[in-house]
């Protein structure tokens, strides 16, 4: 790491903070003596979703979280557990060092997430997920309960 004052390469670590997503460094030159602060993100790995028609995608965390939020509309869901269920899906997607995933795997991941945290949320992303066609379907997914 170069030292934005002077450009020595000669620096130590003084403390170190994690977020996140990010960690949080606080430097001191060993040339000329001042800190300075630097910011490391940590790089997720990009992966494609497989659509049920064949397509391929780059994931999009954006349209994960608006169906997951449309399944807890009104609901007692908090946007800090939204996004937790979704950094959790990326996750496990990472470990799995899975460059391809199919979008019904990600969606049985939501719906496993939903299902402790809210039932009502749940049925709602089943119902999408699944494409209910009556209330016979319905009455399915409610024997899951």
């Amino acid at each position: 790491m170069k030292c934005i004052y002077c450009g020595s390469e000669d620096n130590k670590v003084l403390d170190s903070r994690n977020y996140d997503d990010s960690i949080r460094r606080r430097r001191e030159c060993l040339s000329c003596g001042r800190r300075f602060t630097t910011h490391e993100i940590i790089e997720k790995i990009p992966f494609l979703i497989i659509k049920k028609d064949g397509s391929r995608q780059s994931y999009n965390p954006k349209k994960l979280k608006e169906g997951i939020v449309q399944a807890c509309k009104k609901r007692p869901v908090s946007e800090e557990q939204i996004d937790k269920i979704i950094n959790d899906i990326e996750l496990t997607i990472q470990n799995r060092n899975l460059q391809e995933i199919k979008s019904s795997t990600v969606g049985e991941m939501v719906m496993r997430a939903l299902k402790e945290l809210d039932q009502v949320a749940f049925v709602r992303y089943a119902s999408v997920l699944k494409d209910f066609q009556g209330v016979d379907d319905f009455k399915d997914i409610l024997e899951t309960l």
